[in-house]
């Protein structure tokens, strides 16, 4: 239990449990002035901070008026936000489209802050963002996922290897509520097989959004049970059928449970497609036909696919479906393979395994990919569902992806604006590249050079803490690479031609290089090019000029998003849904040097950053890496390193900061989940 506050630092407590605090600087300043060390060792947990505060210390904050007027201000902005009345949504929509219901978002994995291991990549930081706008545009929305006690592993390096550990999360210490029901808390029942098992539920809030979650690892359930909830990602196939079943069957239960009567059920990718089923149960259970309720739940899903890899896709044979929902399909009277065929590309073959993106697509009414590209490509993809269409007329279409703009911005940027362009943070003027274009002119050349090299020294100082034998030389031209190390995103691709790397490491104009990134622990291939990395590392040629940072996590990407000069993606394309790491970057004024695949296609223009190879096919893979070396050291060697270090008298790279300017104009108001939640809320939730 936490200690007891002074009555003057009281509202701390309801800010510690609210995720608002993680993307409003004036709160985590507050946190972080109790203790900035112990605050970064808890991985700026402040549930964490405020249970081990001394009191000693609160006493002497609560003494302090200047910080105890802080604290009033920030609970006051947190009271007012929470209590909404003029959002964008409350302009937008009538109370009916409020009344009718909620958006219930299902999702594997959400990435919220790095005090959460609830995570492992793009998909659940995505998630994160989806549900922070939600929150900031005051629409009707509820989360639904799985609280891990393990969550995704943590890296440790050792001899040049990626090593997996695996903490345990004490949820006394996280910012998460026991959901109660007559005094107790609420626990939800499901079926495996022929077991009945349950769940325990739990709230996170996150701003005005709450996020429900169950949790499996209690004594009520046997091991192998209070196992699925250890660990995202975690077992083998038998596992993964398991807590998708929790997921989506347990967590309509839970919904059900609390009363809440959802106007839309969002599928954030197919892990979550069991979520229309159980609806679809619970309609034939109070007497709907088959084809009724079938139509009606259509009518209430939409559905998001991230994966544009075919074996990126879940699929289960029949034995392991069986197995884990024979007594389901039995208790709703379904006859043997209704299941197996909703999942099925071409129903009644047997030998044709269920596909949970399938089952999602067959149980929706509206899907889409996460780029323009990636639209494309799943419609290619899923041609099969709908063979006497045109392959452009396959009913799938796209919503680009976003970042937050507010949680991902380094404050100095959101400082700047303020400043000089008020009225930004507006959700009308945030996403409108009119605006972006007419005002940006009023921030001069200097204060967004000074800006950047700001972020910049703070990410140099966060290098020495990490890497006490390493220097990053906050002057010089810096490129960050840092993402899941999945062998497609080619993380190596850089080491190509090792002596043309070197001559630009270690030229006049130096170039630095900074890595992070995790590979799945059964990806060995992945495992295998982090390594390789790893050892450039210690190369001669690259010794203190390219560094890996470990463990890879949200608050390693903000660091290095604001930090960093330009930002490196060349994944082979098509293969790359969304790429949302590159869209941080234009949030704090720095270009993307990337592969044209992903959101880049729709934002490269020739003047807001460069794009690597071409966008085409190849005859093979090798020809493709091999182009796309080359066209990336042409870049370096002709394009970004000249820019960088070309001055003006007054020292400014006039040419970069040109390019600055094309990059926040042109993507900040286009690649932001602000954007992209309106998108949603306009064209598939409330149509």
């Amino acid at each position: 239990m936490p200690m007891k506050l002074p009555a003057a630092l009281a509202p701390l407590h309801a800010l510690s449990r609210n995720l608002w605090w993680s993307w409003h600087p004036a709160a985590i300043d507050l946190f972080t002035a109790l203790d900035p060390d112990h605050f970064e060792v808890l991985r700026h947990n402040p549930v964490a901070l405020l249970a081990d505060l001394g009191e000693e210390v609160a006493e002497r904050f609560a003494a302090d008026p200047d910080y105890v007027a802080r604290v009033q201000e920030v609970a006051v902005a947190f009271r007012r936000y929470l209590d909404g009345g003029d959002t964008w949504f409350d302009r937008r929509y009538s109370p009916a489209a409020r009344d009718a219901g909620p958006v219930a978002y299902f999702s594997m994995e959400f990435g919220l802050h790095e005090s959460l291991r609830l995570y492992s990549g793009g998909l659940g930081v995505l998630a994160g963002d989806h549900v922070r706008s939600a929150s900031d545009l005051g629409l009707p929305f509820v989360g639904v996922g799985l609280l891990y006690k393990e969550g995704y592993f943590r890296q440790v390096i050792e001899e040049r290897r990626q090593l997996a550990c695996y903490p345990q999360a004490d949820f006394s210490r996280l910012p998460v509520t026991p959901i109660l029901k007559d005094g107790c808390q609420l626990e939800i029942g499901f079926g495996l097989g022929q077991e009945v098992f349950s769940a325990r539920a739990w709230r996170l809030d996150v701003g005005r959004v709450p996020l429900l979650l169950l949790d499996t690892d209690y004594g009520a359930n046997p091991p192998e049970v209070r196992a699925l909830t250890h660990q995202l990602y975690g077992g083998d196939v038998r596992t993964r059928i398991a807590q998708e079943v929790l997921l989506g069957v347990g967590g309509v239960r839970l919904l059900e449970a609390l009363g809440i009567e959802p106007a839309v059920v969002h599928l954030n990718e197919g892990h979550c497609a069991f979520a229309p089923l159980e609806r679809l149960a619970r309609r034939m259970d109070v007497g709907a036909t088959w084809d009724d309720a079938l139509a009606a739940t259509r009518a209430e899903g939409v559905f998001t696919t991230h994966t544009p890899v075919p074996a990126g896709h879940d699929r289960f044979g029949w034995d392991i479906l069986n197995t884990a929902l024979s007594a389901y399909r039995d208790a709703s009277s379904w006859p043997p393979g209704t299941i197996m065929d909703l999942g099925r590309v071409h129903p009644g073959d047997f030998d044709e395994p269920l596909c949970m993106t399938v089952l999602a697509l067959r149980t929706t009414r509206a899907a889409n990919g996460v780029s323009e590209l990636h639209g494309a490509v799943s419609r290619e993809m899923w041609h099969g569902l709908h063979p006497t269409r045109a392959v452009e007329d396959v009913p799938i279409g796209h919503v680009t992806n976003g970042v937050h703009p507010l949680f991902w911005m380094n404050p100095r940027w959101q400082a700047l604006y303020d400043q000089r362009l008020p009225g930004w943070r507006e959700p009308e003027n945030l996403w409108s590249t009119a605006w972006w274009q007419e005002h940006l002119g009023q921030v001069s050349d200097s204060e967004l050079w000074s800006t950047h090299e700001t972020c910049c020294a703070e990410l140099a100082a966060y290098v020495a803490r990490t890497l006490p034998e390493s220097r990053l030389d906050p002057g010089a031209l810096t490129i960050g690479f840092a993402r899941r190390f999945a062998p497609y995103k080619r993380a190596d691709l850089l080491f190509a031609e090792p002596d043309r790397l070197a001559a630009l490491v270690g030229g006049d104009r130096p170039l630095q290089l900074l890595f992070a990134g995790k590979a799945h622990p059964r990806d060995h291939h992945g495992q295998d090019i982090a390594a390789t990395v790893l050892r450039w590392c210690d190369d001669p040629r690259f010794r203190g000029r390219v560094l890996f940072l470990e463990d890879y996590s949200i608050h390693t990407g903000r660091l290095l998003t604001s930090g960093v000069d330009a930002w490196l993606n060349n994944p082979r394309r098509p293969r790359e849904a969304s790429g949302t790491s590159g869209q941080k970057v234009p949030m704090n004024g720095g270009l993307n040097l990337s592969a044209l695949d992903g959101w880049w296609p729709e934002a490269y223009d020739g003047t807001n950053g460069w794009a690597i190879g071409e966008a085409r096919a190849y005859d093979s893979v090798e020809q493709q890496d091999a182009e796309d070396a080359e066209s990336l050291y042409r870049l370096l060697e002709r394009e970004v390193v000249p820019a960088f270090y070309g001055r003006d008298a007054q020292g400014l790279p006039t040419r970069w900061i040109r390019m600055m300017r094309r990059s926040i104009e042109t993507c900040v108001p286009a690649f932001n989940t602000h954007r992209m939640v309106r998108d949603y809320a306009e064209g598939m939730y409330f149509r």
